[in-house]
């Protein structure tokens, strides 16, 4: 198997009520890339949330006691801590400074994806409504084979940030080889490969923060077509033995 992995480079910064992708159909084809039902298209969250007005102006926002209190404690912005409090389903923990939060959409991360990286002046952006309609907007819109919303997410036991996928459509994001065997026969029981994180985490070796390439066509890969839902990924508590 070889993958080929491409950045598109021509992208212009996005802006609230861009058509993200006639932007990326323009930029495929000013360099020259063929966007085909063979192309898995990895596109980053930041670019989504702008053009999905998923941005917030942080001197409109009048931040708690607990924003204020936590802020004060740790030297952040009171408007941000309160920006993410407000796009929180549940606090999983707040140590040292750190916030670790489960989002409206199930996923647990820094920050509840709230994110001031790559955005001009008092504002921040927070993560798309729901990333995996994100996701089926671009794959109707532009005609690939699947799209991967990506985000960069922190990893427990690990040292070091990796891109997810938050957002899926066009492909089913585990590969389930439990019942199949392995090399020597070997049935196997519990291994389930989560493949769209892997695609995420691939492209976001092109996707790094100053490089102003926030999408990338992956060629190559051998997947079946499916509806997909980045839902999939996320553990059921029943199951998670850390919650």
């Amino acid at each position: 198997m070889r993958v080929e992995i491409v950045a598109l480079s021509t992208l212009p910064e996005v802006r609230p009520g861009d058509d993200l992708a006639a932007l990326i159909r323009q930029a495929a084809a000013t360099e020259g890339q063929t966007m085909d039902r063979w192309v898995v298209l990895a596109v980053a969250q930041k670019i989504a949330s702008k053009a999905e007005g998923a941005v917030v102006d942080l001197r409109e926002i009048h931040p708690s006691a607990l924003a204020r209190s936590w802020a004060a404690e740790w030297k952040k912005d009171a408007r941000l801590i309160e920006l993410i409090l407000s796009q929180s389903r549940r606090i999983v923990k707040m140590d040292r400074g750190v916030i670790i939060a489960e989002t409206r959409h199930g996923l647990v991360c820094a920050n509840a994806g709230v994110d001031q990286s790559n955005v001009e002046g008092d504002f921040a952006t927070v993560l798309p409504n729901d990333p995996d309609a994100s996701a089926r907007r671009l794959l109707a819109s532009l005609g690939c084979g699947a799209v991967i919303i990506t985000d960069t997410f922190g990893r427990p036991w690990r040292e070091g940030l990796v891109d997810v996928a938050i957002g899926v459509a066009g492909l089913d994001p585990l590969d389930d080889h439990r019942g199949r065997t392995d090399r020597h026969g070997r049935k196997l029981a519990s291994t389930i490969i989560a493949v769209a994180d892997q695609l995420a985490a691939a492209a976001g070796l092109l996707m790094p923060k100053p490089a102003g390439c926030p999408v990338v066509l992956i060629r190559g890969f051998d997947w079946q077509p499916a509806e997909g839902s980045a839902r999939s990924l996320l553990r059921k508590p029943e199951q998670d033995l850390f919650r």
